[in-house]
């Protein structure tokens, strides 16, 4: 009995590894490194037209990891290859927090800013990061206190500083995104970082940056001189 011959992608998938495996990312093209993360959630599929095709219609490489399941259920991937997109993602975010959890902020500040522009500047809605740090500025916890509207999040200055207590943390930096790709800080982010440091210094908590964040870049407010 003579068999079929394998499929014509088997061939290539081998390919495809042995070329990472050798040169790393840097020798593949970006519809190729996706191909290498859909073939573990479509492990008898072509899926090198597929690739093309969601890079192609989110708009670039990190746009697919940035979309929603919701969005790429709708683009056609079952919620399995959904969710392995996006776990890829979370792993990346989960990858650079490790690197700057427990060490001086200001010896990983570029790291730090790399992780914030990550993790929120893809974000539809805004969300108001806390950065603990202790006494030695080293970075001890990072939590997301609110989330809010595409324009607005709300703050609470005395939740900010009781959580601060709980933690032991000394210092706090202030994170929140401008979903609109405009980091520029708004009156009122102005307003709302100085009641924050007003609440926090009696208790010796001190607010060393406010970042606003958007797709655009980083803007740091003690470096514009607001606060």
């Amino acid at each position: 009995m003579i068999l079929p011959p394998p499929p014509h992608h088997t061939g290539h998938r081998d390919r495809l590894r042995e070329r990472f495996l050798k040169g790393g990312v840097e020798a593949l093209q970006d519809y190729e490194i996706l191909e290498l993360i859909l073939f573990m959630a479509l492990p008898r599929r072509d899926v090198k037209p597929l690739a093309k095709k969601l890079i192609q219609n989110f708009g670039s490489f990190n746009k697919v990891f940035h979309a929603s399941v919701r969005d790429l259920v709708a683009f056609g991937l079952s919620e399995t290859t959904a969710i392995s997109i996006k776990t890829i993602e979370a792993a990346s975010f989960h990858l650079m927090k490790q690197d700057i959890i427990g060490q001086t902020v200001l010896n990983s500040w570029a790291k730090l800013l790399d992780y914030v522009q990550a993790t929120m500047a893809h974000e539809q809605r805004e969300h108001f990061r806390l950065l603990f740090l202790n006494k030695k500025n080293e970075l001890i916890a990072d939590e997301v206190q609110q989330t809010g509207t595409v324009d607005h999040t709300p703050a609470y200055p005395r939740e900010i500083v009781k959580r601060a207590l709980e933690l032991s943390a000394t210092a706090i930096i202030l994170v929140h995104n401008h979903p609109s790709g405009d980091s520029t800080p708004s009156k009122p982010d102005i307003d709302m970082t100085q009641a924050i440091m007003a609440a926090a210094r009696p208790l010796g908590i001190v607010i060393h940056d406010h970042l606003v964040v958007s797709k655009k870049g980083v803007t740091s407010m003690k470096n514009k001189g607001l606060m």
